[in-house]
């Protein structure tokens, strides 16, 4: 039998109704009136030579055959749904549609330099960044929420393509009559027996940070843990200890009375393009990967 007037609107009034168990309810979930969607009914009820639904004054309930139609016409949509969802996700990446995501301190201290510059070469480049924890950035690769990540290298992510960017030094934030304040730099063991204000486990520079500080032998007191820079600075405004974060932190608040000093390169990181291994780029988020790969060289980055 050729179904030649059977419309995808009719299929999913039918799976509204079935859901909520009335025309009117169905109606206001897909904005139909509840003329239309009797209408709808009736046409498909027609067309199959089947009664699909039994009303009272009630309710609406699937007679059996209607049971039949609605679990796989229920999951035939979803698949067409995602096929649908494909097809438009391809037709956002040929348009010039790419999303990033970024950790926090590189979403401040790198991410603004290489949007500008995209906006000035690519104009038809269209960016959505994603401002998240590392962790978060991640599985956003993984999951193909976000095209790429500029996050920190990791090497306990055999799942992921990484390019280096450059490696970052660390600093050492603190008020400006701290004793620590007048040194040109830091070691580690200068560290010790500080209260020390530090980026929390979500992030990708505190393992980095706890593990060199235990290969230095060094046993220091994590005063305060907190997800941004922006929070370390108040912090050690408020006298709750002194902040180790990365060099793309600066520069310092304004009038902030803070000093940053630079902490020997034993406390290091790298920050990397990240993209789901053996997957290649659309062409849109390939321009943007090299504009990023291209501004991260510029001298003018607070990252030695």
């Amino acid at each position: 039998m050729q179904l030649h007037h059977i419309t995808l609107r009719q299929l999913r009034v039918l799976l509204a109704v079935a859901e909520h168990q009335g025309f009117g309810r169905a109606g206001d979930s897909i904005g139909l009136s509840q003329p239309a969607v009797s209408q709808c009914i009736r046409a498909l009820e027609g067309e199959l030579g089947l009664r699909l639904l039994d009303r009272t004054t009630r309710e609406v309930l699937l007679t059996p055959a209607g049971e039949a139609l609605v679990g796989p016409l229920r999951r035939l949509l979803d698949e067409l749904d995602a096929v649908l969802d494909e097809a438009q996700g391809r037709g956002a990446a040929a348009r010039g549609m790419v999303h990033v995501a970024s950790a926090p301190t590189i979403s401040g201290g790198l991410m603004p330099q290489c949007l500008a510059l995209a906006r000035a070469r690519h104009p038809e480049l269209q960016v959505r960044l994603t401002d998240q924890s590392q962790q978060r950035a991640i599985a956003a690769v993984h999951g193909g929420a976000v095209d790429f990540a500029v996050i920190v290298g990791s090497a306990v992510e055999p799942e992921l393509d990484q390019q280096v960017l450059f490696d970052e030094r660390f600093v050492l934030v603190c008020p400006a009559d701290h004793a620590l304040a007048a040194r040109r730099q830091l070691t580690l063991k200068a560290l010790a027996g500080h209260a020390l204000v530090l980026l929390d486990h979500s992030s990708g520079s505190r393992p980095l940070i706890d593990r060199a500080l235990e290969a230095a032998g060094v046993s220091v007191q994590v005063g305060v843990d907190v997800g941004h820079p922006s929070t370390a600075f108040r912090m050690v405004q408020a006298g709750l200890g002194i902040a180790v974060l990365p060099a793309l932190s600066l520069p310092l608040p304004d009038a902030s009375g803070l000093r940053a000093v630079p902490i020997e390169s034993a406390l290091q990181r790298q920050v990397v393009l990240a993209r789901r291994r053996n997957r290649s780029l659309a062409p849109a988020a390939q321009r943007l990967w090299d504009l990023i790969a291209e501004a991260a060289q510029s001298p003018t980055l607070p990252r030695r």
